[in-house]
């Protein structure tokens, strides 16, 4: 029994659903170049309002950077993004049609947003290959996946994501005995293969050397433009390296926003967060 055997006889089955979603995302209206709104989101806590009038527009094809102290508010932002928490009050559209709010996680995702979390998720016991295979879009159905051959264009597109993030020569080993920079360009290559229109990436580079920081830096960058991505991150030589746009976040709202030079002279943001 091969590798891909044994995580199809023992996967539980809500592992597979989280990944196997329809292969084409629905057509997204893009004619004002923005592929995501947030207007006038809020969103409170036991009191605390950890989301506070934000306003966000990410264009199309744009790779931005997200920074901001704790408690700013950049986690409960992304959760709102792909569903995983309702806003009190606002709006969030993905294009000019597709309302996010009446949208569950499932269905976001199937619409094109793949969000990775900082801790990878990937499966440890199997092999590269296998992690993005399981990964792969598809509107077949759970089983017959799980049955069907690969054809060439799948294995086709299984090799292109290996290319894109770096581990053809990993292919065949398993999952858990790749570095942490690999585990977490793995589970950006799972996404990948779901074809996603934005990508929400949260602290790439926690944890990595900094060779694996130069080469995530470079992933990311290449995916812009094909796919629009956000990363929200705490490392500034990190962001430095990769933005040509910032949004700095603060008690729930948009604290300012610009390149990264003009971010580091903000008087503001160097008060409530470079300062520190």
């Amino acid at each position: 029994m091969n590798s891909l055997d044994k995580m199809r006889n023992f996967m539980r089955r809500d592992q597979l659903f989280e990944f196997l979603i329809p292969d084409t995302p629905p057509d997204l209206d893009l004619s004002h170049g923005v592929i995501l709104y947030l207007e006038g989101i809020n969103k409170s806590f036991d009191g605390f309002k950890a989301i506070n009038d934000l306003n966000l527009y990410i264009g199309d094809g744009e790779l931005r950077c997200i920074i901001g102290p704790n408690g700013a508010g950049k986690t409960t932002m992304m959760d709102i993004i792909t569903g995983k928490t309702t806003p009190d009050s606002g709006s969030a559209w993905f294009g000019q049609q597709i309302n996010l709010l009446k949208m569950d996680e499932p269905e976001i995702a199937a619409a094109g947003i793949g969000r990775k979390f900082q801790k990878p998720t990937i499966f440890a016991m199997h092999r590269v290959m296998d992690n993005l295979e399981l990964a792969m879009a598809g509107d077949k159905g759970v089983w017959n996946i799980l049955r069907a051959r690969l054809s060439s264009e799948e294995e086709g597109r299984i090799h292109e994501v290996l290319s894109v993030i770096g581990l053809q020569e990993e292919a065949e080993q398993l999952a858990g005995s790749l570095s942490h920079g690999q585990k977490q360009w793995l589970e950006i290559g799972m996404l990948l293969m779901q074809n996603p229109k934005l990508l929400l990436v949260d602290e790439p580079a926690a944890g990595m050397t900094h060779q694996e920081m130069e080469r995530t830096a470079d992933l990311l960058t290449s995916l812009a433009g094909t796919h629009s991505v956000i990363v929200v991150e705490h490392d500034m030589d990190f962001v430095r390296s990769i933005a040509s746009k910032v949004t700095v976040l603060h008690q729930g709202t948009v604290l300012a926003e610009g390149s990264m030079d003009e971010i580091q002279n903000d008087q503001r943001v160097i008060e409530v967060y470079l300062g520190e």
